[in-house]
């Protein structure tokens, strides 16, 4: 007894200096000041610009559960709802579920545990690279002298991208733990909102380099554990595919062709043994006589040599990309010339005098990854009745601020007010530019995102009019803000259509992309019928 006690205050000390150690050397302990600097940036925390790194590290540790062990703590109830559904899990009565009740549910089938976590943050190269596409690996590897040899496969393109990762970051004085932007040198701004918009995340509005590359950095822990979640289902699919082949060739077989095949293989039957004890014998031994667990199988087609995301996975997301584009294009096919040019002026992008509505569709596919990058008139037309009333009323503009006390105001006078205002502002430059601009950063995401809910159904049938999109007979008012969601989000954010949680479908349908994966899934269960076959045809040949 006394040594039972004995142990069991071991394993206690054990434990509890185990987890000591991750709360007084946390993976941010040994990050340069410039790394700790880059991660609250990167998470809108601010500080101090004469922080010392003492202050720096007290601030990550007060965000770091926050934004890495467990991000859904901070999620309000209808993004939690969002994550449970993704995983198959319905919420009885989830408008009335508490928060707290939704939190503990996410918890429990959360990613990853806080040891998991935190380690992968003590190496972050054995991970960062993995949501790359094959083109993305290839130019890092050119632009730092990388030698890869040729066939360039994408196990040997991340073993090598992986092994210069430190080297390049050594040779540019760099840090590497949470790295900067020399990472993505080899990246144009469109390949990083691309990447958002293929993992789900919502490029920043309005945006700038910095901004999508922090956006990309925040967000690759999670687009990481995601594929591999993905992968893993998809190897799993195909495991049960083999087994179920498998054993109807089991259960096919005499008892006659099973003693044959296992006698054949070096199998030894005892005496006595009945034909659903010789059945289960060859069950147990199948992965051995195919010669193939399908994990194999699995792994050629989604894992790569140390990832488990293989070059087919990365056809997976084109594919998903793909489907995404193609939705996109027959979006914007139904677009109106004067949409399809407040497309191109969001995005900076210049358009030729008397261009033709293909010329300008042709333009809008050509940049559907390139982010909004700032302010415009069209900023507005998604705003709600009482967000312009109180914008015109403060904006400082005399003409605006009577707009928005006229009497029986319709929502599209307002915003053709709010859109004057910022134009003559945005003319005048200086102190009334700044103040409307001000005003805009202020403007609370959830407002705009709410909008379309407050609207009538006159107000919505007027916007989707601005687009051209004829509104069918007998729509609901559902509908309706469902279809003006629609085109506001392609327009907003391009290609990807987010829902406002991290957690968002790679555009707003993925089957061209799924429907890839599933494929690959009756290419791996054809391919083990065919190797079962094989082997039945091999013994009937040998009987």
């Amino acid at each position: 007894m006394r040594i039972a006690k004995a142990l069991f205050s071991l394993a206690i000390v054990a434990d509890t200096a185990l987890a000591s150690s991750w709360f007084s050397n946390p993976p941010y302990s040994k990050w340069h000041e410039t790394e700790l600097e880059r991660w609250l940036s990167d998470h809108d925390v601010a500080y101090p610009s004469a922080a010392d790194r003492a202050q720096l590290e007290k601030l990550v540790q007060k965000n770091w559960d926050t934004y890495v062990v467990s991000p859904y703590q901070s999620w309000d109830a209808a993004k939690l709802n969002e994550y449970l559904k993704q995983k198959g899990i319905e919420t009885k009565d989830s408008a009335a579920s508490s928060k707290d009740a939704l939190v503990s549910q996410v918890q429990g089938i959360w990613y990853e545990s806080e040891d998991k976590a935190q380690t992968a943050w003590t190496r972050v190269r054995d991970w960062i690279l993995d949501t790359w596409t094959d083109s993305q690996l290839k130019a890092f590897c050119d632009h730092h002298g990388i030698p890869v040899p040729q066939p360039r496969k994408r196990d040997t393109l991340l073993e090598k991208a992986r092994i210069g990762y430190e080297t390049v970051a050594q040779k540019a004085g760099e840090t590497l733990s949470y790295p900067g932007d020399w990472l993505y040198e080899s990246w144009s701004d469109s390949d990083l909102k691309e990447w958002l918009d293929t993992n789900g995340f919502p490029a920043p509005q309005p945006t700038t380099r910095d901004k999508l590359i922090a956006s990309v950095r925040r967000n690759s822990r999670l687009a990481y554990l995601k594929l591999q979640e993905q992968a893993a289902t998809a190897q799993d699919s195909a495991q049960k595919a083999y087994d179920s082949v498998s054993e109807k060739l089991i259960d096919s077989w005499t008892e006659s062709q099973l003693k044959e095949f296992c006698d054949k293989n070096s199998i030894p039957v005892p005496q006595g043994t009945r034909l659903n004890q010789l059945r289960a014998l060859v069950r147990k031994h199948r992965a051995e006589l195919y010669g193939d667990t399908v994990a194999g199988t699995a792994a050629s087609a989604y894992g790569a040599a140390t990832s488990n995301i293989g070059s087919n996975a990365a056809k997976a997301t084109d594919a998903a990309s793909d489907a995404a584009q193609a939705a996109f294009d027959k979006a914007i096919n139904a677009w109106s010339e004067t949409r399809l040019k407040a497309y191109l002026d969001a995005r900076g992008i210049p358009v030729p005098q008397a261009s033709k509505a293909d010329e300008l569709r042709a333009l809008v596919r050509k940049h559907a990854h390139k982010a909004a990058s700032g302010w415009t008139v069209w900023t507005y037309d998604d705003w709600t009745y009482d967000n312009l009333k109180n914008y015109l009323a403060s904006s400082g503009d005399a003409a605006a601020k009577k707009a928005s006390e006229k009497a029986g105001a319709t929502r599209e006078e307002l915003v053709e007010a709010a859109q004057a205002a910022y134009a003559s502002a945005s003319s005048a430059g200086g102190s009334s530019y700044a103040s409307v601009t001000s005003y805009l950063a202020s403007a609370t995401d959830s407002a705009k995102a709410n909008a379309f809910e407050t609207w009538s159904e006159s107000e919505l049938k007027s916007y989707l009019d601005s687009y051209g999109i004829p509104v069918p007979q007998g729509s609901t008012l559902n509908e309706l803000r469902a279809l003006a969601r629609r085109q506001y989000t392609y327009f907003k954010y391009g290609t990807s259509t987010p829902t406002e949680t991290i957690f968002a479908k790679i555009g707003e349908n993925v089957k061209g992309g799924w429907d890839w994966v599933m494929s690959q899934l009756n290419i791996g269960a054809d391919a083990a019928k065919k190797k079962a076959n094989d082997a039945s045809k091999k013994v009937h040949k040998e009987l």
